[in-house]
């Protein structure tokens, strides 16, 4: 895999001044106000962008990314402009935010900024359908000689900041998609065992797939959240199904039980490689977050194993909980949702052939 930080900036394979062009993803959640709920993407982009402003052959780094589905059209409610903002305050340098270019048009950049973010993406129908002349707009405008992937969450999607732009420049992975994809690899082509999955969440439609995958890696696959309490069954040995249940006055069952709790946390102990997909209760509602915070905190302590914890509920919560836990670590907190189900499904993502993957 071509990587930035043993390509570009050690100058393997360029000279001279560069202007970098990245796409991250910067699909952040947004409150009704249109505040940001949670900057764990624009956290993780950090890496990567500090890595370059280090460099001094770096003239100018764009970045590039989309914000929720404004279905080609310009709308303010999924404008990056606060993204911008709270970037420049992450990264504690000036962010300049520009909007997308028109056809033909130049941009022309502030001369004391570095790094410069661009609207929405999505702003324009050519993302969304691959379209070779939006990419060479975005190129030419921007003056980019480089094109660094660093939205692993988009990579499973064809769209021309994946996949065209990519075509036109020399492209490498940034420093996110790397941690990415050496993490995920290492479960899927050489995990140190005991290996332990761990399934949560409301949809089986949605986690039969890990199952039958993992099942022929795994060690023991925990299943809990609302798919066990509907009844969830296997006939594999390597599957264990959360069997008591706290209830709710109504007796719906919204968390597993602590009988089940202590059963994970037995196979959890001895584990050297987890994987965490789906929450294993209704933990919006703190009366029944009890086992995932149970499970979050043990997997936080696992300092001999590698942790990965993928699925936007799943990620969501860890990050929450890390706020009034920061000792806790996790090898990786997957940023992407659908591309991390794909990537772990063994399916092609068009954004990884670009980078030599």
């Amino acid at each position: 895999m071509k990587t930035v930080a043993n390509s570009l900036v050690k100058g393997n394979d360029t000279e001279g001044v560069v202007n970098v062009l990245i796409r991250v993803d910067f699909n952040a959640p947004l409150f009704e106000n249109g505040e940001i709920a949670d900057d764990l993407r624009i956290r993780a982009s950090l890496p990567t962008l500090q890595l370059l402003l280090k460099n001094d052959n770096v003239k100018r780094i764009i970045l590039i990314s989309h914000l929720g589905r404004p279905e080609g059209q310009e709308n303010p409610k999924f404008s990056l402009q606060k993204v911008a903002e709270r970037l420049q305050d992450l990264l504690k340098t000036k962010v300049a935010f520009l909007p997308l270019p028109r056809p033909g048009e130049k941009l022309d950049f502030p001369k004391d900024t570095k790094v410069v973010l661009l609207e929405n993406l999505r702003f324009d129908p050519g993302e969304e359908k691959n379209d070779m002349d939006f990419a060479k707009n975005l190129v030419a405008a921007t003056g980019a000689n480089v094109f660094i992937q660093d939205g692993f969450a988009v990579i499973h999607r064809a769209h021309a900041s994946t996949d065209a732009i990519a075509k036109l420049l020399p492209t490498y992975a940034g420093l996110l998609l790397e941690k990415e994809i050496s993490n995920l690899s290492k479960v899927l082509k050489s995990p140190e065992h005991p290996v332990v999955m761990i399934i949560g969440g409301a949809k089986v439609e949605d986690k039969q797939p890990l199952i039958d995958k993992f099942v022929n890696i795994a060690d023991h696959i925990l299943v809990g959240g609302k798919i066990a309490a509907d009844g969830y069954k296997s006939d594999s040995s390597k599957i264990i199904v959360a069997s008591d249940f706290d209830e709710d006055a109504e007796g719906n069952k919204l968390d597993i039980g602590p009988v089940s709790t202590a059963e994970f946390a037995k196979y959890i102990d001895g584990a050297k490689t987890i994987i965490w997909n789906g929450c294993l209760g209704k933990v919006e509602d703190p009366a029944f977050a009890t086992a995932s915070s149970i499970i979050a905190d043990l997997i936080g302590k696992k300092s001999d194993a590698t942790t990965v914890i993928c699925g936007g509920d799943t990620t969501g919560f860890v990050e929450n909980y890390l706020k009034d836990h920061p000792d806790l670590h996790y090898s990786l907190i997957s940023t992407g949702g659908g591309a991390t189900l794909e990537f772990l499904l063994g399916k092609d993502l068009p954004g990884l052939k670009s980078v030599g993957f």
